[in-house]
């Protein structure tokens, strides 16, 4: 069985009454992939907005398996530390990770971030050293599009998100860069100018789903609603 493992920040988790990108992808592996698969984490719940806690289990769609690793303002600085055990204990196959947008704006530089991701990769192969990985770039997001020295330093790490891909890709551990959804309007696929609505849940899901497909030939083109 191939264990699938969500890993981001708020975009991921999500909050109470949504379906999540997680659940759109989940739909769709359902529909495309032929062998037995799962998602897997240490973490089911949702963000609840009325108490600021992700203690909420209130799916638009509760019938998927909800485990994950994404939490509210968390970023690759707080997912370096926790990836090895986690993959450990949860024996995930694929990591679909979605980070940097909180590293950016609270923590770290680009440069600094970049570091982060390579000490996140070296943990998993740790755990495993033939975890896969499909990593998503900073995505846009309305501080960005507001700040241009923040627009600047998402630029910037992207950047180096990419070229450490590269860097760090290897056959038996292979690492791969999503595409950022082409037609993703912070103004149409948000609910906040930050936050996916349903059909920014499913540009994101697609986003993995195509690059899976293209790199991996794992399951196919994305063909839920956009």
């Amino acid at each position: 069985m191939l264990r699938f493992m969500s890993v981001g920040d708020s975009m991921t988790i999500g909050s109470a009454g949504e379906h999540t990108w997680r659940y759109r992808l989940w739909q769709h592996l359902c529909a495309t992939y032929a062998g037995p698969f799962t998602l897997v984490g240490p973490r089911e719940a949702l963000h609840d907005p009325a108490t600021d806690t992700p203690t909420s289990y209130a799916y638009a769609d509760p019938g998927f398996p909800r485990a994950h690793l994404a939490g509210w303002g968390e970023g690759w600085l707080h997912m370096a530390p926790l990836i090895r055990e986690t993959v450990r204990t949860c024996r995930a196959d694929v990591l679909l990770v979605s980070l940097g947008l909180i590293d950016l704006g609270f923590y770290t530089n680009a440069e600094q971030t970049a570091d982060n991701v390579r000490a996140f990769v070296a943990e998993a192969r740790a755990a495993d050293p033939r975890v896969r990985m499909a990593v998503l770039p900073v995505i846009p997001n309305i501080r960005a599009e507001a700040d241009p020295s923040f627009a600047t330093e998402v630029t910037r790490f992207n950047d180096l998100l990419a070229k450490t891909v590269i860097d760090l890709d290897e056959p038996g551990s292979p690492l791969l860069l999503a595409a950022p959804p082409a037609s993703y309007d912070i103004h149409t696929d948000t609910y906040d100018g930050t936050h996916p609505n349903a059909s920014g849940e499913h540009k994101i899901a697609a986003a993995f789903a195509d690059a899976m497909y293209a790199e991996w030939d794992l399951g196919g083109p994305y063909a839920g609603s956009s």
